[in-house]
């Protein structure tokens, strides 16, 4: 029997539970071939910091990588060293969680059963193109991988450029484009003054790094809103009980429906919080029920308020950032970006305030671009997105939030047509299903887009 071939794009947590989910579905001689261009499998950016003051946003008790094993992750991180310690704080740093997903490869690449099935290959993939035999990927140094179906779990890109940028100065020393780098925030003057383009989780990071290496100086966050993440509840709140009244089908009726729960729990004593989490295992419901019109009104004017709201920071983190801004060392500034350049060896960053329409200056020693994940395909210019779009082997989604798929995360060409070889799994498919950058999102995803290549290859088996 031929012995069929997935490639796997990413080896962050989506393409690393991916491949953990098509070796337990597939027909045995299917072979799965997990890339990473970075140094280590399974961590991806979101999990590959370093600093033990990065938290993560959900409690421990819901990062499980199984459905059906939902104290999987708790159970593990109480066999670790302090890891009752850590699990006690039920929001427990990032590095532990990438730890787990790498234990988790680490034993499959030892089960019997996945000898032989499972390949772990190092290499940027910097090309694909398709022919009647099927896929062949091109990869750094001249190599290439041929294969039957491919995946992308290629995770999130950095932010997009800011507008006003004078010529040069985005390619210069005073921008930092990708505030996951290493270097981002390296070497910096513990005194001078740092500009952060946005207010929200990522900034939040870059202003714990700061703050953990002693920065001294102001920090200065602008967005257009001026919008900070919640905080989560203090302690362990009890889910109101499901609401009896359907869902509204439109966006006015949603946000209104939402707004009246949530100020009935207020003035009941109780927390609004559960009224937005017990929405959750309806999102993706949701987001594709509403009309293109009002997804697009959704992106335009309530996205930001839904963010800071659904995404919201744990308590220690929030602590932090509070005390900071108390101190007056962090600033938030709202408003649109007009300019940036170099003044006097500094960066100088001119926006328009959002309250009263005044121009305002801010000079800082660096601007790091916070803003959030580059999301528009038309504007990222990876060289296998690039190829990708000019092959019309993809195309982007109509609101520019990732590649277009279907509802079983097969890539639509330029035409719309269906692809039957070519996948997408996490932040990629974020137009399709909105809510898919926490894990138990993912999760969920991985096991149906496994579920539904082994039903490929076993119809194609016979």
């Amino acid at each position: 029997m031929r012995r069929p071939t997935i490639a796997i794009v990413g080896a962050g947590f989506s393409g690393t539970l991916l491949a953990l989910h098509l070796l337990r579905r597939c027909p045995e001689p299917a072979h799965v071939v997990l890339m990473e261009r970075n140094a280590r499998f399974g961590l991806g950016q979101a999990y590959a910091t370093g600093n033990a003051n990065h938290l993560l946003n959900v409690p421990a008790g819901r990062m499980s990588a199984f459905r059906d094993q939902p104290e999987h992750f708790v159970e593990w991180l109480l066999r670790q060293p302090d890891g009752a310690a850590l699990a006690a704080q039920g929001f427990v740093p990032r590095q532990q969680f990438g730890a787990y997903v790498r234990h988790l490869l680490s034993e499959e690449v030892k089960r019997p059963e996945s000898a032989g099935r499972l390949t772990l290959l190092r290499g940027d993939v910097l090309g694909l193109s398709e022919t009647a035999a099927g896929l062949t990927l091109a990869l750094d140094g001249d190599r290439s991988l041929a294969a039957d179906m491919a995946v992308l779990a290629i995770g999130n890109f950095p932010p997009e450029p800011p507008p006003g940028a004078a010529p040069g100065f985005l390619d210069g020393r005073l921008y930092r484009p990708d505030p996951w780098s290493p270097d981002a925030l390296a070497g910096l003057d513990p005194d001078a003054s740092m500009l952060l383009i946005g207010t929200g989780l990522t900034m939040v990071d870059a202003v714990v790094s700061l703050l953990d290496q002693r920065h001294c100086g102001p920090i200065h966050a602008l967005s257009r809103r001026g919008l900070l993440p919640r905080r989560h509840s203090p302690g362990s709140t009890p889910r109101p009980p499901v609401a009896a009244t359907a869902l509204p089908p439109t966006l006015v009726g949603l946000a209104g429906s939402l707004r009246r729960e949530a100020r009935q729990a207020m003035t009941r004593g109780e927390d609004w919080r559960p009224v937005v989490d017990r929405l959750r295992p309806f999102a993706q419901d949701i987001w594709q029920s509403l009309s293109p019109a009002d997804k697009a009104r959704f992106l335009r004017h309530l996205r930001p308020w839904w963010d800071v709201h659904r995404h919201r920071m744990a308590g220690v983190v929030a602590d932090r950032i509070e005390a900071a801004l108390a101190a007056g060392q962090l600033q938030l500034h709202t408003g649109r970006i007009q300019s940036l350049c170099e003044q006097d060896g500094l960066a100088a960053l001119t926006f328009r305030r959002r309250h009263d329409g005044a121009l305002q200056t801010l000079k800082g020693i660096l601007v790091v671009n916070c803003a959030g994940p580059g999301c528009d395909y038309d504007r990222i210019a990876h060289p296998l997105v690039r190829e990708l779009l000019a092959t019309g082997l993809a195309r982007p989604d109509a609101l520019r939030l990732g590649l277009d798929v279907t509802a079983t995360c097969s890539l639509r060409d330029g035409h719309g047509a269906i692809s039957r070889r070519l996948f997408a799994v996490g932040p990629v498919t974020k137009a399709a299903f909105w809510e898919m950058t926490a894990v138990p999102d993912i999760r969920r995803q991985c096991e149906t887009v496994a579920e539904h290549i082994a039903a490929i290859l076993r119809a194609t088996a016979t």
